[in-house]
């Protein structure tokens, strides 16, 4: 299997740039198996969004783009900026998300 390079970053490492596009970087500070649950959950809700939108079910849109910002935010690509925040706030932040995942999706 053939993996694309890393998106360029900026300098000071906040962004990443993608297509000329600046998008805020997920936090560098997740722990690698944190950072593997949370994209799992973030690609599964995307997934679910494009369901949705195809059978036209508004409820579950919905459901599934709530699912995509709370993974987003845990990430740390939305909400506080990872980088405002101390190494407490940064846990708390992605924990409370991972928790929320997991329990919307058992």
């Amino acid at each position: 299997m053939t993996r694309n390079p890393p998106p360029d970053r900026t300098p000071d490492g906040h962004y990443v740039l993608i297509h000329g596009r600046r998008w805020r970087a997920s936090d560098p500070g997740l722990p690698a198996d944190v950072a593997a649950r949370l994209r799992s959950h973030l690609m599964a809700a995307r997934r679910a969004v494009h369901s949705a939108l195809r059978s036209h079910d508004v409820r579950a849109e919905r459901v599934a783009r709530r699912r995509v910002h709370t993974a987003k935010v845990a990430l740390g690509e939305r909400g506080t900026p990872w980088w405002e925040q101390d190494d407490e706030q940064r846990r708390i932040r992605w924990r409370e998300g991972l928790a929320a995942l997991d329990e919307d999706g058992a």
